[in-house]
């Protein structure tokens, strides 16, 4: 800087010793910028930088010496004539090189021991500021979002970034070098007043250079050494997020499937997915990312309040948007690196399935044949078709796949007790739609890659055939009278002989195993009954029909 003041001075010296005295001011304009979006006007007010010389090239003034710019008013006879004519119509960052005659400066009398009388005076003149008492907030809005459903007003607490600069583009401050957000309430004097006046009207994601005179900044005393007194202040500003502490949530982008028989209410346990961003569309969060819904319970306060709330009244297949503020939400503080404090949430919300820990199996009959007089119960055997799905569609299952039915024994666990239940007085040819609770169904685990923990399950079961189990406690039933020498018809010492005795019997007719198990182990364990003592070998003192004994075994 000093090494382009000296070569300026000297040439200014050098080309500008006119023998013919000026009979007005003379102005080399050195430097003009590209834009100039005001020129000074009188009554304007001024700040800028100057050198004086005379015109042998000897300096007899300097602002930059004095290291603070000259600060005044144009037109108002605070300034030399001549002086005050060359300042107008200059731009900000405009340079000229000024020479004033006497009659225009200080003539004849001179200026003390500075400035002999009748001397020519040079200045060379850098504008950095201008602005007039009249002046009001100034707003360039040069981006505007596509969409904007709400504006900034009174009493909104903001979220923005900006950059802060002086007219002359000087950066004196920035919330991105901080790479924090700037956060306050709008309207209510938390903020210098130019910057409450410029950022009402904002939408989020919108962009606008705000300018405003010191009497609505900073004023006569600036702010430390970044920002000089009566300097005129100029804002880039990006509008990140809005809220007021009187909002609720808003739910909006309700996509409700046509047939929705339930709604979920305060106690639900839930599963859904979600994606979560900022206002200003930052994301922070998917559940789609993890490959796994979010689930718990809704309106127990297991999950933000904003969200608690978010989810009650929705339907499984519903999208809904749900737009939290942060006094629902996480805050001041925030969660740290992703969700900064006192942010408004965004979360698209696609609720998957609910149920509620009291709920029980819901059966709907789908078809039923007319002659309906065998219905299932425990302990029958029983062979069905089904089509296994989630809530949401997806499918699990069926029993299609493999051109084969199901066969199960109800009532001995060899199925979910929520099917257990749907299978009970059906009847042969009968359909049923099921919808079965977690809790009846794979509970919290699931089963790995095919059911989600907590999952609802869907069956559509169609019974294709039955056979009628024996009365519960018994594992074999005689369907005759029991022979009198029934010892002795059965070679008791022998494990093998007993079981070729009893198959026979039931390939004879006269007696029947329960069905739906391995008939081998039935007998077994009916001879581990009868052989109390372990000896591998059933005598008379052992051998017992079961409707003698004290206390009921699965066994003869």
């Amino acid at each position: 800087m000093v090494m382009l003041y000296l070569s300026v001075l000297v040439a200014f010296a050098a080309c500008n010793a006119p023998p013919v005295p000026l009979d007005d001011i003379f102005i080399e304009k050195t430097f003009v910028p590209d834009q100039c979006v005001r020129a000074v006007k009188v009554g304007d007010y001024v700040r800028y930088h100057y050198n004086g010389i005379f015109p042998d090239g000897k300096k007899f003034d300097s602002s930059y010496d004095r290291g603070s710019t000259y600060n005044v008013f144009v037109g108002r006879k605070q300034l030399i004539e001549g002086m005050d004519k060359a300042l107008v119509g200059m731009c900000v960052n405009e340079r000229r090189l000024v020479k004033i005659p006497p009659h225009l400066a200080y003539g004849k009398q001179g200026y003390g021991d500075i400035i002999p009388p009748d001397s020519i005076l040079h200045f060379d003149v850098l504008l950095l500021d201008v602005w007039n008492p009249e002046d009001g907030v100034q707003i360039n809005t040069y981006h505007t979002p596509a969409t904007c459903s709400r504006k900034v007003e009174v009493s909104d607490y903001v979220r923005y970034h900006y950059n802060g600069t002086l007219l002359d583009g000087t950066l004196f401050d920035s919330s991105h070098t901080r790479m924090r957000t700037y956060d306050t309430y709008v309207g209510i004097g938390w903020l210098i007043a130019g910057m409450d006046q410029g950022l009402l009207g904002m939408c989020v994601g919108e962009r606008r250079i705000i300018t405003m005179p010191p009497s609505l900044g900073y004023g006569e005393n600036g702010d430390g050494s970044d920002i000089p007194g009566q300097a005129s202040l100029v804002f880039d500003v990006v509008l990140l997020d809005l809220h007021n502490p009187r909002d609720g949530i808003a739910v909006t982008n309700q996509n409700v499937p046509a047939s929705c028989t339930r709604k979920s209410v305060s106690g639900d346990f839930v599963r859904y997915h979600y994606n979560g961003s900022l206002l200003d569309g930052t994301f922070f969060d998917s559940s789609y990312s993890r490959n796994r819904t979010y689930d718990t319970y809704v309106g127990q306060g297991y999950v933000i309040a904003g969200m608690d709330e978010g989810l009650i009244g929705v339907c499984v297949g519903e999208r809904r948007t749900i737009t939290i503020p942060p006094h629902l939400a996480y805050g001041e503080e925030g969660t740290g690196s992703k969700i900064p404090g006192s942010a408004v949430l965004v979360f698209d919300v696609h609720i998957i399935d609910f149920h509620n820990p009291s709920d029980s199996t819901d059966i709907t009959v789908i078809y039923k044949p007319a002659g309906c007089d065998k219905q299932t119960k425990k302990g029958d055997f029983v062979k069905y078709h089904y089509n296994a799905s989630l809530m949401d569609g997806t499918s699990i299952d069926s029993t299609h796949n493999y051109g084969k039915t199901y066969n199960i024994v109800l009532g001995a666990n060899q199925v979910v007790p929520g099917m257990e239940d749907g299978l009970m007085e059906m009847c042969v040819g009968e359909k049923r739609h099921l919808v079965i609770p977690p809790h009846l169904g794979y509970g919290e685990r699931g089963v790995t890659d095919e059911v989600p923990g907590s999952a609802v399950l869907v069956f559509d079961i169609e019974l294709v055939d039955m056979e009628e189990g024996l009365p519960e406690g018994y594992m074999f039933i005689w369907n005759q009278d029991v022979s009198p020498d029934l010892f002795e018809e059965m070679d008791k010492d022998n494990n093998q002989v007993f079981t070729d005795y009893i198959m026979q019997q039931v390939n004879d007719g006269k007696g029947r195993l329960a069905p739906g198990f391995d008939p081998y182990r039935i007998i077994d364990n009916m001879f581990s009954n009868q052989d109390r003592n372990g000896d591998g070998k059933i005598t008379v003192a052992e051998f017992k029909l079961k409707a003698d004994e004290a206390a009921a075994h699965d066994e003869l």
